[in-house]
């Protein structure tokens, strides 16, 4: 990381801190306080000096997490973009639920009788989607947009699904007004997603986890199977299992990187190694990530991704104000 500066870390944990006390104090956490950017028209507007900072709604997984949830969630740390997780939106629009899952001490024969169930339920979803109205997918984009919140990705992950499932991704996800569905990297997904964006003229998008630390990994090889496939970079995750500086992959492949996972990680060779951490006590280079986007003005959109442990007094949704001002206080 010799031609990076590390003096960031040092000065965005003190932001981060600085926030952390706020909380504690308890001071409001309202969105002019915090997340601290509202629209002329009072809408949420994350968009600092020229980086789109949103927010996956993964993010939000331990917390009531219905689509009105994410959007209120969203409208309250003053959040104006996100990437949609594609049960959230499903849920919406109606589909047939999963059956709840077992407990971890439950029998053999229970575990079989949840599997069955599960088979006929997802044959159910498959059958669903097929025939599924998009009224409901158009009314809930009205809903986040009136809001200010806009939807620019949906994880439907669809990789495993059959070929009328995937036109039924990429269709739902252009009615929602994202421009591409977001799958984890692999090359089957790569190779097969790829021309279905294509046909629908929108982006195949893939997320990374810690597969650029195997050996002979190259996102060039999952790129070339089509122009329209491009890359949700996760830098934390890329940070912490190779220790290399992600801005070394962003300005080689800025025009493949349609939207960035920030979170805030140990690296590689610390102790704990490759660990997710609140942001600004690990080493991930988030400032340094952030300035070189808004310095080159590339139009990334930056999801927060909260996965560190949520502190026993706080809840995802306080953590991720602290994250939104983390970000804004390194941009503005």
């Amino acid at each position: 990381m010799d031609q990076y500066s590390k003096s960031n870390i040092g000065f965005s944990r003190r932001k981060f801190i600085g926030s952390a006390t706020a909380v504690a104090a308890g001071i409001s956490l309202s969105p002019t306080v915090l997340a601290g950017s509202l629209s002329g028209t009072g809408k949420p507007n994350s968009r600092f000096k020229g980086v789109q900072i949103g927010a996956i709604t993964y993010s939000w997984r331990s917390m009531p997490s219905s689509a009105q949830d994410i959007l209120n969630y969203c409208v309250d740390a003053g959040i104006s973009s996100i990437e949609l997780m594609g049960n959230v939106a499903e849920e919406y629009a109606g589909i047939p639920p999963m059956p709840p899952r077992p407990a971890r001490d439950a029998t053999d024969a229970e575990r079989a009788a949840y599997q069955r169930d599960a088979d006929l339920a997802k044959e159910g979803q498959r059958k669903w989607r097929l025939s599924a109205s998009m009224k409901k997918y158009t009314e809930l984009r009205k809903l986040f947009n009136k809001a200010g919140v806009n939807i620019h990705i949906v994880k439907f992950a669809p990789g495993n699904w059959t070929n009328e499932e995937i036109d039924y991704a990429f269709n739902s996800a252009k009615v929602l007004g994202a421009k591409g569905i977001t799958n984890e990297i692999g090359h089957e997904a790569c190779a097969r997603l790829g021309k279905y964006a294509e046909k629908h003229n929108l982006y195949a998008i893939y997320h990374n986890h810690a597969q650029p630390g195997e050996p002979g990994f190259s996102f060039k090889d999952f790129l070339d199977y089509s122009p329209r496939n491009m890359l949700n970079f996760d830098v934390g995750h890329y940070f912490g299992s190779t220790g290399n500086h992600p801005n070394e992959v962003i300005e080689r492949l800025h025009n493949r990187i349609y939207s960035i996972h920030l979170k805030d990680k140990t690296g590689k060779d610390a102790n704990p190694a490759n660990t997710n951490m609140p942001w600004g006590e690990g080493d991930t280079p988030v400032a340094d990530i952030l300035k070189l986007i808004q310095k080159n003005k590339w139009p990334i959109f930056c999801d927060i991704e909260l996965e560190y442990p949520v502190p026993e007094n706080s809840n995802a949704q306080k953590e991720i104000i602290k994250c939104v001002e983390y970000c804004k206080d390194i941009l503005v």
